[in-house]
């Protein structure tokens, strides 16, 4: 069954309870990045009202042991919520909760990229850092093939899905449209959607968003696609490259600039940041995936639109380089460029964090620079 059994309940009949009032009572989402670094999970409470900030939401805590966060001899560990949106499932006044993880002596954890990301952000708000994810991603049924492929074969090549209209080339579009309007009704930061160049994968835009805002929005439309996809019955996948062989990856973009790079003569600043990038690609390739670069790997090939993982390149409106500047920007001698390496499942708050470490902070070598409180 290329859809699960879930997806075949009656959602009329689950509409007829959520249409129950639910007094002043309030249903809080609290969601997270769990032991991968790449999955998220997710846990309901009740409040007594309506919280109107993140102060408002009380910490919470999970067994770490069932996430591959902890040991079952010291399994608790604690949620403290980072940034709230309105639910687009249970609707106002219910609110989803993304929450930082913990440990039992309250240190980060160590998939907690964002406490450091925020750290380091705060450190450049001056300079307000503005970033924009372009997310790709593949539509999977349970059995882990592609949505609408043929079940015992491939569909044509590549050529006509690249925001491609009709039955034929655009499979799963309910579902793209479904999360656009979720994420809009939550408040998150998405600016735009298209299909991609492989059939069954598509993309959506975050931003341009400011500093932490960034992780946080992204990570907030990657939950809300799952819970999208899970009322379909079917899986997103980010794996970067989910179908081996002469077929596109997934990658995540990501577009990034200063109040500098925006304003007139930013190219100069542009240029420097870029060289400061090329210095340290090494450094750059193990932020971009959770496995260090090893997932990025079969993606960055130098084929299908993508850099050679091992070499650093950069130009203006090209695809197969590691940074990309705008034709635009390249005539406007303003604006930002695009780093092209990030895969799709990336952690975007060690992508924008290290893309400040080195373009903002001057920093070299390959480790991130400890920096006293």
């Amino acid at each position: 069954m290329a859809t699960s059994c879930s997806s075949q309940l009656s959602k009329c009949v689950k509409q007829q309870y959520l249409d129950l009032p639910q007094g002043d009572k309030v249903q809080a989402m609290y969601f997270w990045i769990d032991g991968t670094g790449e999955n998220v999970r997710c846990k309901t409470r009740t409040l007594d009202s309506e919280p109107k900030s993140i102060e408002d939401l009380p910490e919470w805590n999970f067994d770490g042991s069932s996430t591959y966060q902890s040991e079952g001899s010291n399994s608790d560990m604690y949620l403290i919520p980072a940034a709230m949106f309105r639910d687009p499932f249970r609707k106002d006044p219910n609110k989803l909760v993304l929450c930082e993880v913990i440990k039992y002596n309250r240190k980060p954890a160590d998939t907690n990229l964002r406490h450091s990301c925020k750290r380091i952000m705060e450190m450049v708000a001056n300079q307000h850092p503005w970033f924009g994810m372009e997310q790709e991603y593949t539509i999977l049924g349970t059995d882990g093939h592609p949505f609408g492929w043929p079940s015992n074969g491939f569909p044509g090549p590549q050529g006509p899905y690249y925001c491609g209209v009709g039955a034929d080339k655009a499979y799963g579009r309910d579902i793209v449209e479904a999360h656009y309007r979720a994420c809009l009704y939550a408040g998150v930061e998405i600016c735009g959607t298209n299909a991609e160049v492989m059939p069954a994968q598509w993309e959506f835009q975050v931003g341009p968003s400011e500093g932490i805002n960034m992780g946080d929005h992204l990570w907030a439309a990657r939950f809300i696609l799952h819970r999208v996809c899970e009322d379909f019955g079917v899986i997103v996948s980010f794996d970067p490259k989910p179908i081996p062989g002469n077929w596109n990856g997934a990658g995540c973009h990501t577009n990034f600039s200063t109040k500098e790079m925006r304003e007139d003569g930013g190219l100069t600043y542009i240029e420097a940041s870029i060289e400061k990038l090329a210095k340290r690609h090494d450094y750059h390739i193990r932020a971009y995936d959770p496995k260090g670069g090893l997932d990025n790997a079969r993606r960055l090939t130098g084929c299908h639109e993508t850099s050679n993982i091992h070499k650093f390149s950069a130009g203006v409106a090209n695809r197969g380089a590691s940074i990309r500047i705008p034709r635009t920007v390249g005539q406007d001698k303003k604006g930002y460029f695009e780093d092209r390496r990030p895969s799709a499942n990336c952690d975007p708050y060690s992508v924008t964090e290290a893309l400040i470490r080195t373009c903002l902070l001057g920093e070299e070598g390959e480790e991130p620079v400890e920096y006293k409180n």
